[in-house]
């Protein structure tokens, strides 16, 4: 059962769709942001990476779960890197996505992460929405030590809350 609020889909002048989510975590981002920025705490809930991880650089990100392993490495460009508060990276070559991630200082004294994505042209919100509110709860589920949520629970029953 999925218990994490949805993200929001807005559309852009150019029709392209957004993604945001909001999500908090009881840990400080100082905890919070290896998650993100390691790769081997990257490589539990989303995938690990062997490259230039500074701003400017490139890494090769490699899927870790079932779902998506057994491709090949995507590159990404790490456009904007400032511990422990935004990561901005570009993933793919041909029509990069665009990711920005912030986290903020929490009013408990745990963390706020903000997500955005504006998608490239062609990708169906109702595609990617269900696919990062998965990776989210998996990245919530990583930082807790908990159980990992089945996909089977997100698509496509999530699909028409993010069209």
């Amino acid at each position: 059962m999925i218990t994490t609020p949805d993200g929001e889909v807005t559309r852009e002048p150019d029709g392209r769709a957004t993604l945001r989510f909001r999500r908090e975590f009881p840990d400080p981002p100082e905890q919070v942001w290896p998650a993100l920025t390691e790769s081997d705490r990257l490589a539990r809930w989303y995938g690990s990476f062997t490259g230039d991880a500074r701003p400017g650089g490139t890494v090769a990100i490699t899927m870790t779960s079932a779902e998506d392993s057994g491709g090949p490495p995507e590159p990404a460009r790490i456009v904007d890197c400032v511990p422990p508060h935004r990561l901005e990276v570009a993933i793919g070559a041909d029509v990069p996505w665009e990711i920005v991630v912030t986290l903020e200082a929490g009013p408990s004294g745990g963390t706020v992460l903000h997500f955005h994505q504006t998608l490239p042209p062609g990708l169906p919100s109702s595609d990617a929405g269900p696919g990062w509110h998965w990776y989210l709860d998996r990245f919530g589920a990583s930082l807790a030590g908990a159980e990992f949520p089945d996909w089977d629970d997100y698509y496509p029953a999530l699909a028409p809350r993010y069209s």
